[in-house]
């Protein structure tokens, strides 16, 4: 027994010297642990946690706190069971603990105070003679005597109150010794806990043991205390004082005699009400006010309604629900409230006055009127929540008629405006107070309030309508259109239910009408308020000729509007125009027959166009359409006299609309407008000290243009839109000569070009069609100096505005029409230069024959040709020594310009064709030479008009390729080369199929000078597929010269290279020759070099040769072609080889330093492609495969991201393995050949090709289709001989291999038994491997062993079962999560075979069981997979039905698992089945103390204490307990707060062993 004694002892001194521990957990689980000791044996633990706490006088006093928690636990789990000696004792220790220390440590002494309080529950005169002994008279107590005291009493209530007279004794005179603020507060506490213990007493007098006591015995002290509380120490300075005198005053009440507490009230709620202003926190005062009510109240007190108005003043700021006894007096308070005092007095107050309102209508009847008119002020207030208060104000109004009143429409106005207000300041302005309501959250409250009040509040209908009518013109109220126009909506259609025989719902005085058509102009701003203004525009019936017209357009317009679509809508809805967001229209407003309604309408325009900041573009096109449709021409000139007075033409939008509505209005009155205009022009407004605007407006220079401007766009608009019949007569006058008055002007063709918009109104002209044409050209009045002059002004502007001009008078383009300048003046030209050295070779006309102007280039074109015809004629032997080699440049200049144009310039060309003369009269030929091809240019003459352009092209190149001399070829070439280059489309397609005739014809003498051309062509310019032709021609020539020039190009290759490779592509025969030689070039040079990097210790690095990297490139582009599939598909093995091998060679591989440059730029420009060696090699193995057909390979190993692998270093071989398995799966036949090749790679002095072809040919062993094609043993034989390759990873990848012939088809079974020894000494061998430092190699012989076990025989494996498993066992425990997942899992499967031999193989899964257990809180999830894997196999081996049961069930990999509980079941389990084990697994969980992961360090000692709680006395023999609690102890000093808990945990379990 004293030895049992004593090591309960020692368990709680060890959890109670691990208090120290600063971790708030492990502090709560030492002390959840010494409770279970203390529920073993209470007294000797309650007497262990005494003796600990008086030894350890020093121990810091958190410390000291967590045994005082833990004897506290016990004492209230146990309090029946403890006898009267243990209780005082503790009692004793409590008391001393509590007042050891004289400065207040409320953690402390709140403990020690809390273990008294529990005794106290049944010993409480113990504790009474203990906590008396520190209270005596005339000596200021210790704060937690009174604090113990105050809780007994809550705690002991009947044990408690017959103390209290005389503790209150004691006390009433300390009151005025008490100084400190804690001792105050300690004082005010106890008297509150006295006053509610007295209460609880005196409520339940029927269960008290002492039924005589009554409220009087304790009047005279408690009033004594409520007097000095009251007068002194409520107006403490501290407000922790005060508030607690507070809490105590309230209880107190109810204990003061009747005729004091009525004495007392006038100046105590006035007392209790100030502090209000002095807490934020109002909650402790409005409760000792509510029992001091109650207390006034239950007496019957007089004076409480004499101080019903402060008090209800002091409540109004805390919202309080109060009954609205007292109307008249509430509302004279409350209303004066919302109009001044603080924000938080006006808001309260509104919401105040809206509770009552709701709660009491009938009582408010009569006041209605009265309330309308106070909130006059209110709507005037500027703050956010007091709007948002008034807004819920009305919505609570409304229903009950308060909106009916007179005066409620400023109300009404009030909610229109905040639904007008602006947005809210930007994100990145903060708000003057983060939780005042913003403006928009204000807008939204009203827009909702508003459709409220208009949907669904009946009697508000005739309050609304037509009262909101008003607001939609005011331009302040714009922003709330369209809750406005929604709300009208609904209430017109109401109206009409009602009133259906009213036709006009609205007055007329509205100009409603424009407004509605500005909106729709802009259907899009304002939350959708074009469709809210057409729907409401359709609901009013403005006439009943309108109606049927708008009930069938406007539900269209509202389809596209709502889809959110900007319609050009004049095909479809004529009456209704836009444009881009505005247009004019008129919404069928011409078929309204009657006048006043149009003179209405129009009226209504006018005066909304007068309006600043109104769209105006809609609205006159608008007005145009409504004076279009007036009869009265009279009425219609005044209209237009106005319109042109008052518009704002600085404003171009203004000038653009006007034209708009003149141009419209032309349509029905073209006189009238035309005379309008002529007036205008004619009047005083172009003098600049006379006219309207001189007198109400301030001009700038600028004005006059301006409103030229604006009048030349009302001509040009007329003109576009009136009818041509009536147009043809008044061309001549006046609309001409108004506009050749308005262009001449001394403003800059710039101004003129940009600024007046005067070019649109000469469009106008030219737009009104051809036809026009030979009326203005007619016109006496254009005498052709005048229309030159007129085609002058017209240079001002752009050519491409100009050439609209021509396009539109139906000019072809013949200059012969207006008497070609080049054409006049080439002959006097011609005479000059018969006097001057100018020469063929002379360059001023190059830069006119390559302009991009048509006009320019054909003016050159013809003075060209007159030259060219006075070189023929004037040649003579002085000119002969200065043409020589110039000639074929001149003919590839020329040649190509009049092959482009030779339709147009018929004769031009004919003479053209005589150029090759030339040729023939250089020194060498005489004169008179004759040759047929020449002469046979001339039958080309009859047919040339219709001649078939690319016929006549060859046939010339013909005859002048055949001609030419050998050494002007390549010049010829050249030139024509350049022509390539030529901005117009048929100068270079001539020039394109020129070459193409000459390369075919005489191609073949280049020979050595085929770079020249190339390189010439190789210029990053602008090239067409012709070009491309070209290099293909060359290269079937010299396939040779050609395939050494591309690849000598330029990294990278640019997008011309890129094409002249793709074009070789088109040629089958060519394409294999290429191909072959690219392959030659790859399998040739060597694929990188190895330099030595710069910084120390670094290593040395790949880079990449020129050479094969531009052969990769050239493959891609020669592949991309579709042409080449059938010569990809002939070397397909070949190709898929090299290419997989360069690949292999260029992962990790850079670039040279030269090449990294232009890399870095090819980024930021136009490349095609990456340059970098390895993304080459995968685009181009990507290419080749697509090329073949085999885009499906590409896709299964995109998706399974293959290709981003093979371009990592690290897992190049997994992406290899992807593009294999794929490849297996999706075009097998293809195989054999590829394998074939591969084979003897993997001997290679490379390095990486032997990586990637091992796992190439790795992978295919995990797939059938190498047991359909033969391929097995070949396979096998050869990733068998890489065992002792010298590279890590090929070895790896080989044990991979092997490990794949168990996947697949059933076949493989026989060759694995064949086999199996071999593959079971590879594995064995792997794991034996010496050369491999991170057991790298013995992680692949495991996993491969694992699966090659499932086709194996026993008598194969039984032989090396014992070693294998021995082996593997130092890996459980590795620090690698690979190797400890698949050791775990081949001793798994290594399980299955050791059941013939159970003793043998059951002691290891014994020796292994604990290891197993433990982690499955393996930090790894897949280490965790593998040791449920490896349990359920285990499982039959333990002997044990219960234990093999429930790993089959548990241990599931899809179902979680609760560790701890299925620890303890399994403890129980190998405690009944196998007790004799318990040392051996207490030991073994013993090493895992020290394991290198947390996880297993909590879980080991958690399954000791599993263990403990499952054994019975007699096993319990077994443990060295000492041992356990030592290591124990020494693993609560374990960095990781989680382990150090479960040793606590385990600690109080221990008390099983005892």
């Amino acid at each position: 027994m004293e030895s049992r004694i004593r090591r309960e002892c020692r368990l709680a001194v060890t959890l109670m010297d691990a208090t120290t521990d600063k971790d708030p957990e492990v502090q709560e689980q030492i002390h959840d642990s010494l409770c279970s000791l203390g529920d073993a044996d209470p007294e000797e633990i309650l007497d262990a946690c005494g003796e600990y706490l008086r030894q350890h006088e020093k121990l810091p006093y958190p410390f000291r706190v967590i045994v005082l928690r833990s004897m506290e636990s016990v004492i209230r789990k146990h309090l029946g069971e403890l006898r009267k000696g243990p209780a005082a004792a503790a009692a004793a220790l409590a008391s001393h603990e509590m007042t050891k220390s004289k400065e207040p440590i409320q953690e402390w002494q709140e403990a020690a105070s809390d273990v008294l309080v529990e005794i106290g529950k049944r010993f409480l005169n113990k504790v009474m003679e203990e906590v008396l002994g520190k209270f005596q008279p005339g000596i200021l107590p210790h704060p937690f005597v009174l604090r113990t005291f105050a809780e007994l009493a809550a705690a002991n209530v009947f044990g408690m109150v017959p103390f209290l007279n005389s503790i209150l004794g004691t006390l009433l005179p300390m009151l005025g010794m008490a100084r400190a603020d804690p001792a105050k507060c300690g004082c005010c506490y106890a008297l509150q806990r006295f006053s509610e213990s007295i209460q609880e007493y005196l409520a339940n007098l029927d269960q008290a043991p002492d039924p005589t006591i009554r409220r009087d015995a304790f009047s005279q002290e408690i009033g004594a205390a409520f007097e000095l509380l009251f007068s002194a120490w409520l107006q403490h300075r501290e407000a922790k004082v005060r508030l607690a005198v507070v809490a105590a005053l309230g209880p107190m009440s109810s204990l003061l005699p009747e005729e004091k507490l009525e004495e007392q009230l006038p100046k105590l709620l006035p007392g209790i009400l100030g502090l209000y202003k002095k807490h934020p926190e109002p909650f402790p005062i409005s409760k000792s006010l509510c029992q001091i009510l109650e207390s006034s109240v239950a007496i019957g007190s007089r004076s409480l309604e004499a101080q019903l108005e402060p008090l209800l003043g002091t409540l109004l700021l805390q919202v309080g629900n109060s009954r609205c006894s007292f109307p008249d007096r509430l509302l004279l308070f409350l209303l004066p409230k919302s109009e001044s005092g603080s924000e938080r007095v006006r808001v309260a107050s509104l919401l105040i006055l809206r509770q009552i309102i709701n709660s009491a209508p009938s009582q408010l009847e009569p006041k209605k009127s009265f309330i309308v008119s106070s909130l006059k002020f209110p709507l005037q207030d500027g703050s956010n929540k007091v709007k948002r208060a008034l807004l819920q104000l009305l919505s609570s109004m409304a229903p009950r008629g308060y909106l009916e009143q007179p005066g409620a429409e400023a109300l009404l106005e009030f909610l229109v405006r905040q639904c007008a207000l602006p947005p809210a300041a930007p994100p990145g302005i903060p708000e003057a107070d983060p939780e005042d309501p913003t403006s928009d959250s204000i807008r939204s409250i009203s827009v909702s309030t508003l459709l409220l009040l208009s949907t669904t509040v009946d009697r508000m209908s005739h309050v609304l309508w037509p009262f909101l009518l008003q607001f939609l013109i005011p331009a302040q109220f714009g922003a709330a259109l369209t809750p406005l126009c929604r709300s009208l909506t609904f209430l017109a259609l109401k109206n009409r239910e009602e009133q259906p025989e009213n036709a006009l719902s609205f007055p007329l005085s509205f100009p409603l009408f424009p407004l509605f058509q500005v909106v729709s102009s802009q259907p899009f701003l304002g939350n959708g308020r074009g469709a809210a203004a057409l729907r409401l525009l359709q609901a009013l019936r403005l006439h009943p000729d309108l109606e049927n017209l708008w009930n069938k357009e406007i539900p269209l317009l509202l389809e596209h509007l709502e889809g959110g679509k900007r319609l050009r809508i004049q095909s479809e809805f004529p009456d209704f125009p836009f444009r881009d967001g505005q247009g004019g229209g008129f919404f069928g407003i011409g078929k309204v027959p009657k006048m006043g309604f149009s003179r209405w309408v129009w009226d209504g325009i006018f005066r909304v166009l007068l309006i600043p900041g109104f769209p105006g573009n809609f609205l006159y096109r608008s007005m145009g359409t409504a004076l279009g449709a007036c009869p009265s021409k009279e009425l219609v000139r005044k209209q237009l006299q106005e319109l042109l007075e008052n518009a704002r033409y600085r404003e171009e939008a203004e000038r653009e609309g006007l034209a708009s509505c003149f141009g419209i209005c032309a349509r029905d009155h073209l006189e009238e407008t035309l005379e309008k205009l002529e007036e205008f022009l004619k009047s005083d407004v172009f003098k600049k000290s006379l006219g309207l605007f001189s007198i109400f407006k301030d001009r700038s220079e600028a004005e006059p243009e301006k409103l030229r401007s604006g009048l030349v766009l009302c001509y040009g608009r007329v003109a576009e839109a009136a009818p041509p019949e009536l147009l043809r007569s008044r061309l001549e006058s006046p609309i001409l000569e108004n506009l050749l008055q308005l262009g001449h002007t001394k403003v800059s063709p710039a101004r003129l070009r940009h600024g007046s918009g005067t070019a649109p109104g000469f469009l106008g002209l030219a737009r009104h069609g051809s036809g026009i044409a030979p009326g203005l050209l007619g016109l006496e009045l254009w005498e052709f100096g005048e229309f030159w002059e007129f085609l002058e002004f017209w240079e001002f502007w752009e050519w491409d505005v100009n050439w609209e001009f021509w396009e539109f008078w139906g000019w072809d383009g013949n200059w012969e029409f207006w008497g070609s300048p080049s054409r006049r003046t080439a002959p006097r030209l011609v005479a000059r230069l018969r006097n001057s050295r100018i020469s063929p070779r002379s360059q001023h006309l190059g830069p006119w024959l390559k302009s991009p102007r048509a006009r320019e280039r054909r003016r050159a074109v013809a003075l060209a040709s007159a030259l060219l015809e006075f070189f023929l004629e004037e040649l003579h032997g002085s000119l002969l020594a200065r043409i020589g080699v110039g000639i074929p440049g001149i003919l590839g200049i020329f040649w190509r310009i009049f092959w482009g144009f030779f339709r147009d310039f018929f004769g031009t060309f004919w003479d053209f064709l005589g150029i090759p003369g030339i040729l023939f009269h250089v020194p060498g030929f005489s004169r008179d030479h004759r040759d047929e091809l020449l002469e046979a240019l001339g039958s080309l003459k009859a047919g040339l008009e219709n001649a078939d352009g690319s016929v006549l092209f060859r046939t010339c190149s013909r005859a002048i390729g055949m001609r030419i001399p050998p050494e002007q070829l390549l010049s010829l070439l050249l030139a024509l080369f350049e022509g390539l280059e030529d901005p117009d489309g048929n100068c270079s397609r001539a020039a394109s199929v020129i070459i193409n005739s000459l390369l075919r014809e005489r191609g073949g003498i280049l020979r050595e000078k085929v770079p020249l051309p190339m390189q010439r062509a190789l210029e990053p310019e602008p090239l067409r597929r012709g070009l491309q032709q070209s290099v293909l021609v060359l290269a079937l020539q010299h396939p040779g010269a050609v395939l050494r020039c591309l690849l000598g190009a330029s990294l990278p290759f640019d997008s011309h290279t890129c094409a002249m490779w793709r074009a070789l592509g088109t040629e089958p025969s060519l394409t294999s020759q290429i191909l072959e030689q690219l392959l030659e070039t790859l399998s040739r040079e060597i694929p990188y070099k190895e330099s030595k990097s710069f910084l120390l210790g670094s290593g040395s690095e790949r880079v990449a040769t020129p050479l094969p990297l531009a052969a990769t490139c050239a493959l891609d582009e020669l592949m991309s072609v579709p042409e080449a599939a059938a010569a990809v598909l002939e070397r397909f093995p070949n190709l898929f080889q090299s290419l997989l091998l360069r690949l292999g060679c260029s992962v990790g591989v850079q670039l040279p330093k030269f090449l990294q440059g232009r890399e870095k730029r090819s980024q930021h420009g136009s490349a095609p492609r990456s340059l970098q060696p390895c993304s080459c090699a995968l685009e181009t193995l990507k290419a080749m495969l697509e090329r073949a057909g085999n885009d499906d390979v590409v896709r299964d190993v995109g998706s399974a991201g293959g290709w981003e692998l093979m371009g990592i270093p690290e897992r190049h071989h997994d992406g290899i393995a992807l593009l294999a398995g794929a490849m297996a799966r999706l075009c097998g036949p293809r195989l054999p050949r590829i394998v074939r090749s591969l084979i003897p790679v993997l001997g290679s002095v490379f390095e990486c090709q032997r990586v990637t072809s091992t796992a190439f040919l790795a992978e295919l062993l995990n797939h059938n289709v190498v047991n359909d094609l033969i391929l097995l043993e070949p396979l096998l034989d050869a990733l068998t001989a890489l065992e002792k390759d010298s590279c890590l990873l090929v070895r790896i990848l080989a044990l991979r291999g092997l490990g794949n012939v168990a996947s697949g088809c059933p076949e493989k079974v026989g060759a694995i038994r064949r086999h199996g020894s071999q593959l079971l000494a590879s594995m064995v061998n792997g794991m034996d491997d010496k050369d491999d430092p991170n057991n790298l190699v013995a992680l692949e012989a495991m996993s491969s062993l694992s699966k090659l076990l499932d086709h194996l025989e026993e008598r194969d494996v039984q032989s090396m079962l014992l070693h294998v498993a021995i082996r593997i066992r130092p890996f459980f425990d590795s620090e690698q999560p690979d190797l400890r997942r698949s050791s775990i899992v081949l001793f798994g499967n290594l399980s299955r075979f050791g059941r013939a031999d159970s003793e043998v193989f059951s002691e290891q899964v014994l020796n292994g069981l604990v290891t197993l257990l433990l982690h499955l809180q393996d930090p790894c999830p897949d280490v965790v997979k593998a040791c449920k894997f490896a349990l359920r196999m285990c499982g039959p081996c333990l002997g044990c039905e219960g234990l093999r049961e429930m790993f089959g069930n548990h241990l599931r990999e899809e179902r979680g698992l609760h560790y701890g509980e299925f620890i303890n079941d399994v403890c129980k389990f190998l405690m009944r089945s196998h007790p004799a084990l318990l040392s051996r697994l207490i030991s073994t969980n013993l090493f895992y103390f020290k394991s290198p992961w947390r996880e297993l360090r909590a879980a080991a000692p958690m399954f000791i204490g599993f263990l403990v709680l499952h054994v019975d006395e007699e096993q319990g023999q077994q443990v060295d307990l000492d041992q356990l609690i030592s290591a124990l102890k020494l693993l609560l000093k374990d960095p990781v707060p989680a382990v150090r808990i479960k040793v606590a945990e385990t600690l109080g379990r221990l008390v099983r062993l005892l």
